[in-house]
């Protein structure tokens, strides 16, 4: 463990702690929260996926909305990566392709904040090759 040398480390330490207690505390009823779900297999990290998530986490925080992003295994959507699945309480799933950062700001600012569709959603009819 780094010692504390200054009010600023101590400050740090404390938000570092306070957000895993929040993490914590969100991830026992998920259900209750808006949750997101970003492909991670090795197509969707190749693609981006791991930036799309990052920016996810980082702007759901910073304009307040109580979201759980958590990451998943392959999707089957590979020619769409990145992709997540987006759940909001009450509402049916919808999953959206190409999720690049203006892709997530639009779909946070629009379909989290207004409840309003944005492109890219991949259809519940879709159906992959093998089906």
């Amino acid at each position: 463990m780094t010692k504390i040398k200054s009010l600023a480390d101590l400050k740090k330490l404390k938000d570092e702690v306070q957000s895993k207690i929040k993490l914590r505390e969100k991830g026992d009823h998920p259900e209750n929260l808006i949750q997101i779900k970003v492909s991670m297999a090795t197509c969707g990290i190749a693609s981006g996926a791991k930036d799309t998530m990052n920016f996810l986490i980082e702007e759901l925080d910073h304009q307040g909305i109580d979201a759980v992003v958590t990451q998943t295994g392959c999707m089957g959507y590979c020619y769409a990566e990145p992709t997540i699945e987006l759940l909001i309480p009450g509402q049916e799933p919808v999953i959206y392709g190409y999720v690049d950062k203006v892709k997530a700001r639009e779909i946070i600012d629009k379909h989290i904040k207004l409840n309003e569709m944005v492109d890219g959603i991949i259809p519940v009819t879709y159906k992959k090759i093998d089906e």
